[in-house]
């Protein structure tokens, strides 16, 4: 045997092993530099805008904003000046958040979804703008004024493929999500039979709603009617979910102008009765309770349950006296608005049950059969099958 030969081989084996050594580094190398930027790019935040500042709602919700690692504002649309100032000087804003269209704030910057805070009547441009470029629209409820706007959003969603979110102060109501847990996961209340829905206030001149605000609020267009529109969107909203989205037969209202001096345009009282093959819906909406409520009573079977407080149940069963229970608080994305949105915008869930598009245009199914209703006088019967939208 060739002396060399012999030598050799040690030196090839451990050659190698060096080589593979480096490989099997270079390797651990590339997976953990891929796995750091995998982790940035999901802790990164979710990047959204506000469209809108006559909607009071916007005052409460950009505190919300601060201090957040999943989500920032990047930008408010606005084009009313006197609105921008206000709210600069109010939340102590820079000039440089504002732009006065869709358009120009793009031009500055990318963001992935658009909260909305304007007249409801505008829901449907807003969204049909924000959809074309890719943008998810989260807007106050409700969905729309009419099931023509209505359609013309879900249109919009579904050709260019973003999804749309409803936003409900009640839906991030402990108490809610645990009372649809009595009645679908733990069965405790038997097969639904009767809701009965409160909502409302004071007024909202009576509470001390900004100018902006009031300006559509109460105006038969902008905002599709006064108390009904306002307030009963949150019993439709809610009954619609709990019965996991079934549409109703008939839907039967009246309205009153109790105010006509303070609300000559909209009505400001309204009882809505919502039929069901098995159950029945009474939402009761108002500008003229003697205080701020949004409460729910559920009655089924075998045992109610009342939700006085968003954070409140109140259960009764069969032959077994009314008990108090504290609901267990949110977490995750379903405890605040926020949260929901980042989760829907990286793709981690869906908007279901009070949130989606599918309820909400239910919604807006019921609230168009109560203004009828209550124009008509009479019980309007929806027909069995749901509009193509």
């Amino acid at each position: 045997m060739d002396v060399t030969q012999v030598s050799s081989a040690p030196l090839e084996r451990s050659g190698a092993l060096v080589l593979r050594s480096l490989r099997s580094l270079t390797l651990r190398i590339l997976i953990t530099i891929s796995s750091s930027l995998v982790g940035a790019e999901a802790s990164a935040p979710v990047h959204f805008a506000m469209w809108g500042l006559t909607h009071d709602h916007a005052g409460g919700f950009l505190p919300r904003t601060r201090d957040r690692q999943d989500i920032q504002l990047v930008g408010i649309i606005e084009p009313r000046q006197d609105l921008v100032q206000r709210y600069a000087e109010r939340f102590h804003l820079p000039p440089a958040l504002f732009a006065s269209s869709l358009s120009e704030l793009l031009a500055r910057t990318n963001f992935e979804a658009v909260t909305v805070f304007t007249s409801t009547f505008e829901h449907s441009n807003v969204v049909e703008q924000c959809a074309a470029h890719g943008l998810h629209v989260m807007m106050e409820k409700p969905l729309a004024v009419s099931m023509t706007h209505a359609r013309a959003i879900a249109a919009a969603a579904r050709e260019h493929k973003v999804n749309i979110i409803v936003n409900y102060e009640t839906t991030w109501y402990p108490g809610n999500q645990a009372a649809y847990a009595l009645l679908h996961a733990q069965h405790t209340l038997g097969e639904p039979r009767k809701f009965v829905v409160h909502d409302g206030h004071r007024g909202p001149k009576e509470i001390g709603c900004s100018p902006a605000f009031l300006e559509w609020l109460t105006d038969p267009v902008l905002n599709g009617g006064g108390a009904l529109t306002d307030f009963g969107c949150y019993g439709a909203d809610l009954v619609t979910w709990l019965l996991d989205g079934q549409r109703p037969t008939s839907v039967f209202a009246v309205t009153q102008q109790i105010k006509p001096e303070v609300y000559p345009k909209v009505d400001d009282e309204a009882t809505i009765v919502v039929t069901y093959p098995k159950a029945q819906a009474i939402l009761q909406a108002s500008w003229n309770w003697p205080f701020d409520r949004k409460d729910i009573e559920i009655y089924g079977r075998t045992g109610s349950v009342f939700v006085p407080r968003p954070n409140l149940l109140r259960v009764r069963e069969a032959n077994v006296a009314e008990v108090e229970r504290n609901a267990p608080a949110l977490s995750g994305p379903e405890a605040d608005p926020l949260s929901y949105l980042a989760a829907v915008v990286r793709g981690d869930i869906k908007p279901a049950g009070l949130s989606s598009l599918d309820v909400n245009m239910i919604v807006t199914e019921i609230l168009d059969a109560a203004r009828e209703s209550a124009r008509t006088g009479k019980r309007i019967d929806l027909p069995s099958e749901p509009s193509k939208f």
